[in-house]
């Protein structure tokens, strides 16, 4: 068959015969793009096929719910051998599908929750993993070789002609949107309410099939609030360390914070120890992050100059919308986050990721795949990554690319900051520090080409515990780097197994450093620095505007 014979519309000609289905099938109940939630079920089933590569929207916050339990609904009779696409399985539905045997392959990112439970099923043949990506990378594919053929996605507000506001929470949506309405694909979206007039129009409705009122708001996590009481002084420590050997050192001024209570004691540290160091206007001022509560006193005293988030966080809204000079705000007043640009700008334009990790071995390779647990990775692969394709200059990307390749005769470049934050002990006492990764294991049970490493040792920069900071950076064989992860491994087995001579001549290196050789007094690591210690002085903090959500409202 020539060209002038090939048909060249076929996706075209299977999108409009699964709209005239559903047309039909919905009849009156279908008005323009909206139609009744209690029809959801008749829909799914006329524009859904075996085999369908199917997106429900559900990153870390943001959850398309109602969607998923109704598919999570259908016969399976009907509708199976779906092809999920998720960036993350956070509901008991994301997994109910497979269990029904409406779907059978998955391609993800995180699944947080339901991380026993996914490894469960794939031992038991009951899940097909395509891969674990980092939502970049998910993002990616949906353009190349995993275009959704439907799209289930939630948005704060529709009008009546079905554009869609998705206020703060805009996450995920402009990707899988985009990807999905451009290749002859179907758009459904949940909505919390249908307005006759919206604030601002996030996503045109020639974008948009169907429109339905969810019976109840998107479920959404405060999934990076964490609250000052439960910070430790190790914690708090580790965060001197940080600030004074790492961020002062280095001059960073462009960064992301993973989510945690290692990173949230930086934040509060900041216009406290940071200050009194002499750091304000020289660290931590733009930022690639959520609008984390722990920010606030940083925010109010001047140190945080701009912040572009992923999404955004519950409670935030109305101090969000007073500082738009710091968040990125629309003429409506809310801020529109937006998943894919944070996470290129957090791999591109930021000098140093800081995050924490379940293990790690002796080459500095980390991961949150452990044995029983399937959790994949998020954004960290992207935002713990040197970008090679970087090719504009910061003094700290020139200095740890300095340090990196002194006295091996290479061509000048820079190099990201990659920082592993992690006590030596684990909750229930594991070891953060481990000889092999359990990733090892896992690949061989679920039959995986290689192990689910989050970050890759050659990545890794600097190992900061509370026995002190280890430089990988410096070290120039497969042993110093060893023995300098040994170094700050603590009493752990790994730690226990350190060569001491050597580790000492680390130190004097400056490879390891403890708190002392920074100039550190381990008595003034007491909650007393910090910054708030508790969520009403995060209010306090923020004039009245921040508002925690109930879970975290203790007085």
């Amino acid at each position: 068959m020539g060209a002038s014979d090939r048909i060249w519309n076929t996706q075209q000609t299977n999108r409009a015969a699964r709209l005239a289905r559903a047309q039909a099938a919905l009849g009156p109940a279908l008005s323009g793009k909206l139609f009744p939630a209690e029809r959801i079920a008749d829909l799914l089933h006329q524009v859904l096929e075996p085999g369908d590569r199917v997106c429900l929207e559900g990153n870390n916050q943001k959850q398309a719910d109602f969607l998923g339990k109704a598919l999570a609904g259908l016969d399976p009779a009907r509708i199976n051998r779906l092809h999920m696409l998720q960036s993350v399985l956070a509901l008991p539905e994301h997994l109910d599908v497979f269990e029904k045997g409406i779907a059978s392959r998955l391609d993800f990112s995180f699944s947080g929750p339901q991380a026993g439970r996914l490894a469960k099923l794939v031992s038991s043949g009951k899940i097909n993993i395509g891969a674990i990506h980092t939502y970049l990378e998910l993002f990616g594919r949906y353009f190349v070789d995993l275009t959704p053929r439907v799209s289930l996605i939630a948005a704060e507000a529709a009008d009546r002609h079905g554009n869609l506001y998705t206020g703060p929470n805009t996450e995920d949506t402009p990707a899988i949107v985009e990807a999905t309405a451009f290749k002859s694909g179907i758009v459904i979206a949940q909505v919390n309410q249908v307005v006759d007039a919206l604030p601002r129009i996030d996503i045109p409705s020639d974008w948009i099939d169907f429109v339905v009122e969810a019976p109840t708001p998107y479920y959404i996590e405060p999934l990076f609030t964490r609250d000052p009481a439960l910070i430790s002084e190790i914690q708090i420590l580790m965060a001197m360390m940080a600030i004074k050997g790492i961020y002062a050192e280095y001059e960073v001024e462009r960064l992301n914070h993973g989510i945690g209570f290692d990173t949230a004691a930086i934040e509060l540290l900041l216009p406290t120890y940071a200050a009194s160091l002499g750091l304000k206007g020289k660290i931590a001022r733009y930022w690639a992050l959520n609008p984390h509560p722990a920010l606030i006193p940083a925010i109010e005293s001047g140190f945080v100059e701009s912040v572009h988030s992923f999404g955004s966080e519950l409670g935030m809204e109305q101090y969000i919308r007073a500082r738009p000079d710091v968040f990125f705000v629309g003429p409506d007043g809310s801020m529109r986050s937006n998943r894919a640009l944070c996470q290129a700008a957090g791999h591109y334009a930021c000098d140093m990721f800081i995050g924490s990790t379940l293990q790690i071995d002796l080459q500095g390779n980390s991961s949150t795949a452990t044995l029983g647990r399937i959790s994949g990775f998020g954004g960290a692969p992207n935002m713990g990554a040197d970008a090679r394709g970087r090719r504009h200059v910061s003094p700290a990307w020139l200095k740890a690319g300095r340090q990196a390749r002194d006295g091996k005769g290479l061509i000048p470049r820079g190099q990201k900051l990659v920082v592993q934050i992690v006590e030596t002990f684990r909750e229930h006492m594991q070891p953060a520090f481990v000889e092999k990764l359990d990733a090892w294991q896992l690949a061989e049970q679920a039959k995986m080409a290689i192990p689910p490493v989050m970050i890759y040792g050659e990545d890794v920069t600097h190992i900061l515990t509370e026995e002190g900071i280890a430089n990988l950076l410096l070290c120039r064989t497969g042993e110093e780097m060893e023995q300098a992860i040994r170094g700050v491994a603590g009493y752990t087995p790994v730690g226990m197994a350190r060569d001491r001579r050597m580790v000492e001549n680390l130190r004097d290196r400056g490879i390891v450093l403890r708190a002392e050789d920074m100039g550190i007094d381990k008595r003034l690591a007491t909650r007393d620095l910090l910054a708030a210690k508790n969520m009403k002085d995060l209010v306090r903090a923020s004039g009245g505007l921040y508002d925690p959500p109930k879970r975290f409202r203790n007085w």
